[in-house]
């Protein structure tokens, strides 16, 4: 058994289970956990892990489940095969909840107006301490949302889906021939270009091997309403990580040095 250590969670790894166990004060995270497990283990079977048994009472709350074949798409060269065999994984798991049952589901963290407030809170304090190429950025991003309208879920025209809530590209595990997806404490109700985006503009798809955001993408089908939208999350969610990789500590980087300066890059390629 090998022990795998993460900020909310630790990961206890058998041949056959994996018994994630959260640290104290994450219930929350081990309710959303076997929340998704359960109703994909409903309505679509083998698509995640399958539970087992959970102690969401405990100190530190565990959620045992099955343990997955495959290994992680962070990190690998990403062709058609990959890229179809990811858009199915997610095409699935955002259709997976009937609509009856995803409107009892919470929204998830993180959603819209959240970040939008996180940027608020953390730009007098990011803003100063930057070079002038991510300062710039940083500048553009915040004017863009001075004059953005977004909503908490999205407008009531947008079909609301489950969503995985963590677009981290590990967290997608390939087998050779199908994805399968772990990972679900901050999943919830959401829409379908927020997912999209988590997914994109997570600094995992783009920091190592990069994933072709737009050969990906492109195997969706969005409608009127929800195509404006997913520009709109793009951007929202690279302006985010601006700030998330701005606070890197230099002497403990999380990331490789000039990690911020590129994602700067990105967000304005996105602001065009």
């Amino acid at each position: 058994m090998t022990a795998a250590s993460w900020s909310t969670h630790t990961l206890d790894i058998g041949s056959e289970t994996v018994t994630k166990r959260f640290r104290p004060g994450s219930r929350a995270q081990g309710e959303r956990e076997w929340r998704a497990l359960t109703l994909l283990d409903v309505h679509a079977p083998g698509l995640a892990p399958a539970p087992r048994r959970a102690d969401l009472a405990a100190d530190e709350p565990t959620v045992v489940m099955s343990r997955l074949p495959g290994g992680p798409l962070r990190g690998r060269r990403l062709g058609d095969r990959q890229l179809d065999a990811l858009a199915s994984a997610v095409s699935e798991v955002y259709a997976a909840v009937p609509a009856h049952v995803l409107a009892e589901v919470p929204v998830r963290p993180g959603h819209r107006s959240y970040l939008i407030g996180r940027v608020r809170d953390w730009a007098p304090r990011a803003r100063p301490r930057v070079g002038p190429g991510v300062g710039r950025a940083m500048d553009e991003g915040l004017e863009w949302l001075a004059g953005a309208t977004i909503g908490e879920a999205g407008p009531p025209d947008v079909r609301p889906v489950f969503g995985p809530g963590d677009g981290n590209l590990a967290n997608y595990l390939w087998d050779g021939s199908r994805v399968r997806i772990v990972d679900f404490e901050e999943s919830g109700r959401s829409d379908r270009p927020f997912e999209l985006a988590e997914i994109t503009e997570h600094v995992a798809a783009w920091v190592d091997e990069p994933l072709d955001a737009e050969a990906f993408l492109d195997r969706f089908d969005l409608d009127a309403s929800e195509r404006p939208l997913l520009l709109e999350a793009r951007r929202l969610l690279a302006l985010v990580w601006l700030f998330l990789l701005s606070f890197d500590d230099p002497d403990h980087p999380r990331n490789p040095p000039g990690t911020a300066e590129r994602q700067a890059a990105r967000l304005s390629r996105l602001l065009l």
